[in-house]
């Protein structure tokens, strides 16, 4: 199993820590950077910071979304971004979800896998350099009866094939990423729950392909805190768990809360999703049970670590991403070497 690092979202003073806790992760031999965006910092703009300050850690944008770019533009900005690295670029898109993307893009929500399958079709096409045309339910290139033509892209990728990951959390989605991605991007991963919840619907969709989950990333992100204080821990994740489960998305559209149920917190999300909606957010994490938060993030001394991170791989994790936590540089730096120290003791390290 390879290890990640997610740096989240660059800003809120943290700039100067996110690259020397990338920085840390490179010299410690971490396979990936990770960088997201929503509605702030964006991904391809931190990644060509991060890569050129960087030797050997490949860049990932996780996520780069569906509607804030034409397939095209990607398709240039992937190439671009592998072209600059010296091919360590690794594409990660997703849809993003109902409140962003018709509230901050003004691209209505709507038939979220059929966009996703041809705007990764898209994407595939122009990065291959063929000559662009496309006749879909939501794109078609060139517009018909006007002055375009088909063209190609004029940038070498530095590879022929560019990793391709999609970020998925539900059913339908996890089997159509199977299908036509290289790799899943999942949050709120529970070793105990991944196969249900996840790992067989990706099965599935690699079936409906015709392959098999070899060569497949599976790599979730998992927030990471060391120390003996378990239960101290998992406190400071609470609000973080309430965001997702309870504030991320519409009541009827939150895929976070959707996955607790899923896991078998059914009424505990119902819980922290009326808290959250309310107003309530200090009761929201609150009415996070531990054992969710206990169960989808790594907790506790170095020995500890490393046993869930063996369940990880036995789940059938291949990378294993961390988002360290910490109020100063020097305890993400920490816990960044932690990870590596806990994968050499769980005895996954390649």
């Amino acid at each position: 199993m390879r290890l990640g690092i997610n740096l989240g979202y660059w800003g809120a003073g943290m700039d100067g820590d996110n690259l020397a806790v990338a920085q840390e992760a490179d010299r410690l031999g971490y396979d990936v950077c990770w960088a997201a965006e929503a509605y702030g910092s964006d991904a391809p703009t931190v990644l060509t910071w991060v890569a050129a300050q960087t030797e050997s850690i490949d860049v990932g944008s996780a996520i780069m979304q569906i509607p804030a770019r034409q397939p095209a533009m990607t398709a240039m900005t992937a190439a671009t971004l592998d072209s600059l690295s010296g091919g360590r670029f690794r594409l990660g898109l997703g849809v993003s979800g109902p409140q962003v993307s018709e509230g901050w893009y003004g691209v209505t929500f709507d038939k979220p896998l059929a966009r996703t399958r041809e705007y990764v079709e898209i994407v595939r096409k122009a990065m291959s350099r063929e000559r662009l045309t496309y006749d879909g339910q939501h794109w078609t290139l060139p517009l018909p009866g006007g002055p375009g033509k088909p063209i190609k892209l004029t940038v070498h990728p530095q590879r022929e094939h560019i990793p391709l990951y999609i970020a998925a959390i539900g059913p339908k989605n996890l089997e159509q990423t199977g299908e036509i991605a290289d790799g899943a991007l999942l949050i709120f991963p529970s070793a105990d729950h991944l196969e249900e919840t996840a790992v067989r619907h990706l099965r599935a969709g690699r079936e409906k392909a015709g392959k098999t989950m070899e060569g497949f990333d599976v790599c979730p992100t998992v927030p990471l805190a060391v120390g003996d204080d378990v239960p101290g821990l998992a406190d400071m994740f609470r609000p973080y768990t309430a965001l997702y489960v309870g504030g991320m998305g519409s009541r009827k559209q939150n895929f976070y809360n959707q996955l607790a149920q899923r896991m078998g917190y059914e009424k505990e999300a119902a819980e922290i999703q009326d808290k959250y909606l309310s107003g309530d957010k200090t009761g929201a994490g609150a009415a996070v049970p531990h054992r969710l938060i206990d169960q989808t993030t790594l907790l506790g001394p170095v020995q500890r670590i490393a046993e869930r991170m063996q369940a990880y791989a036995a789940a059938g994790v291949t990378t294993l991403t961390l988002a360290p936590a910490g109020f100063t540089r020097e305890e993400r730096i920490a816990a960044v070497r932690a990870g590596t120290e806990a994968l050499e003791l769980s005895g996954l390290a390649e």
